[in-house]
């Protein structure tokens, strides 16, 4: 199954009126659309028709009439997925994806599922370029605190509904629900498929704080409900962390101890196994009850060098998998990770909400967090931060050994790369070229792999639902016929300039098309996977021709997984590969820039990150290029 950073949403507009409530609009959005078997079929073909040779082709147009014809089991699927639509409160997708694509995935979710962002630094608290290693600093501290105020502030919104809900642009509302699992939410790791626990409004009272990988309950609001002032949260945060400090400074072996918080990082039912056990002991019950219900982390890392900071691929190992997943609960839905240089970045679960969704909040108060502050007023009755206590049996600390050891080696199995392209952004794409800047980039994208590798490759975009009601994300199957006959005639020389623009304009159209198409619910990936669902018994699963069909996997095999993450002057957003042998793509369209990231697995003998990387760069030169002197001529 799919988990990637959720982006591609048509333009966003908030409305800021005092009179229209976070979720005023949803009454007003319509539900998703169970689409017909057969348009589905049909936009299913088409998206083989790149991937396959002709007998290929054949054999999957056979077993599509076969699983679409009035003797074939899509009806009966269909059928079943209808019942299922009229009895979803919201959504007929809405449970069968959360299952599906996270709780009953049962590998790591730290890398697989979660990802995570570089933010921009903040000018009003320049970097500690020469922390050393282990030394906590008080721009850490300073700029730690004034995000959590920030986000309470977000929090308090939520609650109150006074969050201005968002619009397309021309005024089509979307979904505002995902926002109500934005704080107090954690991913469970139960034995066969996790869980999400979650509370909206979110009224509990404290963060996580994780330090030197240590858990604390930092209270952050009073006993009367009032948020905590800046200087109450900075106080709290440097309290939390000498009590830490002073802990293990009494038991020099403390360090060597067991975290609990390392089973985050692991697979999910050794994970599960863990949390059963460590569930008998009743403090154990208690303790993972404050985590649960936390409203998010905050994450102050010390156990870093200033490369950390200088080098940004190391600031991306840190953010992404922190040493084998020091100093991380992964399963909550937000952590702010603050580096003792002063360098701020997250990692989110991706579970319950996409990332477009907190990268709106991440945004905001990134902005908020620069110029002066007026701080409120102490809030009365704020407990004092509390460090949380694990009681971990030997049978625990094996399962802590093992994950730490096969977290480490699926953090040293990833690369991720940041690139960029400087020549020209999202304002030359739109003024010189004509196109989209997200169909620019893809088909672009589609003629570097190409020019790679020789081939096309099954591609997999992200694109938003929330035109709908607790709509989530569909699929665009960005590789097309109309992009591989462009990627062919690129580099060759005999092809006229004219023709070339030609096909590349051909290409944008048809990217267009079918990004409009995913966004109105006329994808092809859901409603396969609505229809999958509905499967009762293996005996079924046998006779569903299209599934049994072989081109169904390959075309589902992405060896490229990418994610729109516009804009990307403050937020940089990452994940790994969905297949072995695939790259993980995530690309801004600035104004006047590129932004890209490629991630691989190692032990691929397929891929080629720094390679790719140049190959993509080159291609979007030549485009560039030939753009221009087309435009010139004309």
């Amino acid at each position: 199954m799919l988990r990637l950073l959720s982006t591609r949403s048509p333009a966003v507009v908030r409305r800021p009126s005092r009179s229209l409530s976070t979720f005023a609009n949803q009454d007003r959005l319509p539900r998703l659309p169970v689409p017909e078997l057969n348009d589905t079929a049909g936009r299913y073909l088409r998206s083989l028709q790149p991937l396959l040779g002709s007998a290929e082709y054949a054999q999957a147009e056979k077993a599509v009439s076969s699983f679409v014809g009035n003797d074939g089991l899509g009806p009966v699927l269909q059928r079943r997925l209808q019942e299922v639509d009229r009895s979803a409160a919201n959504s007929w997708l809405e449970d069968i994806w959360l299952n599906k694509a996270y709780l009953e995935w049962r590998g790591p979710s730290y890398i697989n599922v979660n990802w995570f962002a570089t933010i921009a630094d903040n000018p009003d608290m320049p970097l500690v370029t020469d922390a050393p290693r282990g030394r906590l600093t008080s721009v850490q501290i300073m700029r730690a605190a004034r995000l959590v105020v920030h986000l309470l502030e977000a929090n308090d919104a939520v609650n109150s509904q006074t969050l201005p809900p968002e619009t397309q642009r021309g005024g089509t509302p979307m979904c505002m629900n995902q926002f109500k699992w934005q704080f107090g939410t954690t991913r469970v790791a139960r034995p066969g498929r996790d869980e999400v626990v979650n509370q909206y409004p979110s009224t509990a009272k404290h963060i996580l704080l994780m330090y030197r990988n240590q858990t604390v309950e930092v209270p952050v609001y009073g006993a009367d409900g009032g948020r905590a002032s800046l200087a109450q949260i900075t106080s709290q945060l440097a309290q939390a962390t000498k009590r830490v400090d002073s802990a293990l400074d009494k038991d020099r072996n403390q360090q060597q101890h067991p975290s609990v918080a390392n089973l985050t990082a692991g697979h999910r039912d050794d994970w599960a196994k863990a949390r059963q056990l460590l569930e008998l002991d009743a403090a154990n019950r208690a303790s993972l009850a404050t985590v649960d219900s936390a409203l998010f982390g905050v994450c102050l890392d010390v156990d870093v060098d200033p490369q950390d900071t200088s080098d940004i691929q190391r600031t991306v190992g840190v953010l992404n998998h922190s040493d084998a997943g020091s100093n991380r609960w992964f399963d909550k839905s937000m952590q702010l990770i603050v580096m003792n240089s002063g360098r701020f970045g997250v990692n989110c679960e991706h579970t319950p909400v996409d990332a477009l969704t907190t990268g709106r909040l991440l945004m905001e108060i990134s902005e908020k967090e620069r110029g002066p502050f007026k701080d409120s007023a102490p809030c009365a009755q704020l407990a004092e931060p509390v460090p949380i206590q694990w009681n971990v049996t030997p049978d625990v600390a094996r399962i802590i050994d093992k994950v730490r050891g096969d977290a480490g080696a699926l953090a040293r199995n990833l690369r991720i790369l940041q690139c960029g392209a400087d020549q020209y952004g999202a304002h030359w794409i739109k003024t010189h070229a004509g196109a989209s800047p997200d169909a620019y980039f893809q088909v672009a994208l589609q003629a570097a792999y190409f020019r790679h590798y020789g081939k096309p490759t099954p591609t997999y975009e992200s694109s938003s639902l929330r035109r709908f009601l607790h709509g989530r994300t569909e699929t665009i199957r960005s590789c097309t016929v109309e992009s591989l006959d462009f990627a062919r005639i690129l580099d060759d020389s005999s092809a006229s300039l004219q023709k070339k623009i030609a096909l590349f304009q051909r290409a944008v159209a048809a990217h267009v098309e079918l990004s409009a198409a995913a966004a109105a619910g006329r994808g092809v990936d859901r409603h396969l996977l609505g229809l999958r669902a509905q499967l009762r018994s293996e005996e079924e699963a046998a006779r569903a021709s299209l599934f049994q069909d072989p081109a169904y996997a390959q075309s589902m095999t992405f060896g490229l997984s990418t994610s729109n993450v516009t804009p990307g002057e403050r937020f940089r957003g990452g994940f790994a590969p969905v297949t072995a042998d695939g790259y993980g793509v995530s690309y801004a369209m600035d104004k006047s820039d590129i932004k890209f990231s490629v991630s691989e697995w190692l032990d691929s003998p397929v891929t080629d990150a720094p390679a790719f990387r140049d190959t993509i760069r080159s291609t979007l030169a030549d485009l560039h290029h030939a753009a221009s002197k087309h435009a010139g001529s004309t």
